[in-house]
């Protein structure tokens, strides 16, 4: 039997890959650990938000970070991985693609995800039509040899068709309470397929609050674990506060040192970050 090369997106995609970044300190520090609470005080909130409308930041990490899914997503590493899909390929224009659906997946609700709702989600892209149950196609105006990074996007989240604008999706985090443009919280989805790879706080809470200078007060006073803030120079004295570029976090909170570079990992912190 004959194999195929390993590539080198491949590799680093592997379990193998992980344990070697691990080594050359791309992923230093404790290892992630279940339980406990992640609050974060955001910007960007408004009264007028809903699950489908709202692009404040606020509500971009709700969606893409807790409730819902994309087929693909950009990993801790900088790897394109599969979220709802599991394998996907193109024409050789790279005009048409099609996607394989990662099997046994549902919504919170416990509906079960199928093509149909991934085609009536993607919709914007033009010509999206369900193959079978688990496999869809994307055919493109243009060819787009990035589409498979474009779709892990905020934009692209995967809705269920029968509940577009209900908080209801196939994500490690289940909305408990939301209040447009105040709070949400969200509680971790038992027996998720991302078991041991992500997720790893029981609950999470995102709080709106406007102004830079009160979220940094809240990070300050421990009243939340971390914020996006405009300076971050009020926090320079505090040793117990990791500033980054645009955010700032409590070192009770352990990430990847991959991340923190960008505002909140792409949108997934709550995904990635773990209780020290």
């Amino acid at each position: 039997m004959t194999r195929k090369p390993l590539d080198r997106r491949a590799l680093f995609a592997s379990g193998a890959a992980a344990a070697l970044l691990a080594a050359a300190g791309v992923s230093a520090g404790p290892l992630p650990q279940r339980g406990g609470k992640l609050r974060l005080a955001l910007s960007g909130a408004s009264r007028s938000d809903d699950w489908l409308r709202g692009d404040g930041l606020f509500m971009q990490i709700a969606r893409v970070g807790l409730v819902f899914e994309t087929l693909t997503e950009v990993a801790a590493d900088g790897t394109l991985r599969g979220e709802l899909a599991v394998d996907w390929r193109s024409s050789e224009d790279a005009r048409v693609w099609t996607f394989d659906l990662r099997p046994d997946v549902q919504f919170h609700d416990g509906a079960p995800l199928t093509a149909d709702d991934v085609v009536f989600s993607l919709d914007a892209l033009g010509a999206v039509e369900a193959v079978t149950a688990n496999q869809v196609k994307i055919t493109l105006d243009r060819p787009d040899a990035a589409l498979p990074f474009a779709l892990g996007k905020v934009g692209y989240v995967i809705r269920p068709r029968h509940n577009l604008q209900g908080g209801v999706g196939t994500g490690m985090y289940r909305v408990r309470h939301f209040a447009a443009g105040q709070q949400l919280l969200a509680e971790r989805v038992e027996d998720h397929w991302k078991d041991g790879q992500a997720g790893w706080f029981d609950s999470v809470e995102l709080v709106s609050i406007p102004s830079s200078e009160v979220r940094s007060q809240a990070v300050a006073e421990y009243l939340v674990d971390g914020a996006d803030i405009a300076d971050g120079r009020a926090l320079r004295g505090f040793e117990d506060i990791a500033l980054f570029d645009g955010h700032a976090v409590s070192r009770s909170i352990a990430m990847p040192s991959a991340l923190g570079r960008g505002l909140f990992d792409d949108l997934r912190a709550p995904l990635r970050w773990w209780g020290a």
